[in-house]
């Protein structure tokens, strides 16, 4: 069975989490261990992914930094989303050559995990065809776009939990302009973001079939 190490932060900004992947991805490739599973939440940042999505801001740059909300590039796939505290962002760092070499899979892996997760929650969510992700009826609650370098993966998933979904409204999410963006809260469900990422420990090792060593850095990178 594969080995993963979980590292678990609060809110950090979003070049910490870049940084920290990094790191992560340095010792997966030495060997250290089979992946790793990086939990966390994000100070307001708005990405754009390798698909563009520069024309789905509402905004200048400059007015949304002076709201407080970074707006930056990502070599992650996708277009535009957002992150906010309240938001479980999931950033796997595995080596696929443990697994299967198939990216395809891999994403799909990614969906189920979030959609057995939320199940324990109560909530019946799906895949939709042709969008990645995974959906609550017509609105997504998680969004995925990631990265593949030397069969070593990168960036992942963001789940709404108890964020303010306000963000969403100054952008195109994903560039999708016909459906809506939902969250836990939303659906009626008052789960905490710890309860949640507890769960999704759990199915991430059953989806995965690896065991989970966890890890806190006293602070972030």
């Amino acid at each position: 069975m594969t080995i993963c190490r979980v590292v678990s932060l609060g809110i950090v900004d979003y070049q910490t989490g870049l940084r920290l992947q990094r790191q992560e991805h340095d010792r997966v490739l030495a060997g250290d261990y089979d992946g790793s599973l990086i939990l966390l939440e994000h100070l307001p940042v708005i990405t754009v992914g390798r698909a563009g999505g520069m024309e789905n801001l509402c905004h200048s740059r400059e007015t949304y930094q002076q709201k407080g909300v970074e707006v930056i590039c990502s070599d992650r796939g996708g277009n535009v989303t957002c992150h906010n505290p309240g938001q479980l962002v999931g950033y796997p760092i595995l080596n696929l050559q443990k697994w299967r070499q198939d990216v395809h899979w891999y994403v799909e892996m990614l969906e189920e995990t979030i959609i057995l997760t939320l199940r324990q929650f109560g909530l019946r969510t799906g895949r939709k065809s042709r969008y990645t992700g995974v959906w609550l009826g017509n609105k997504k609650i998680a969004a995925i776009g990631v990265s593949v370098k030397q069969w070593i993966t990168g960036h992942g998933f963001a789940l709404n939990i108890t964020n303010d979904l306000n963000l969403f409204n100054t952008i195109v999410p994903c560039g999708i302009g016909e459906f809506g963006i939902t969250s836990v809260s939303h659906a009626g469900n008052s789960a905490s973001v710890d309860q949640v990422r507890n769960v999704l420990r759990e199915k991430f090792m059953e989806v995965f079939h690896t065991s989970l060593e966890s890890y806190c850095p006293n602070k972030p990178v």
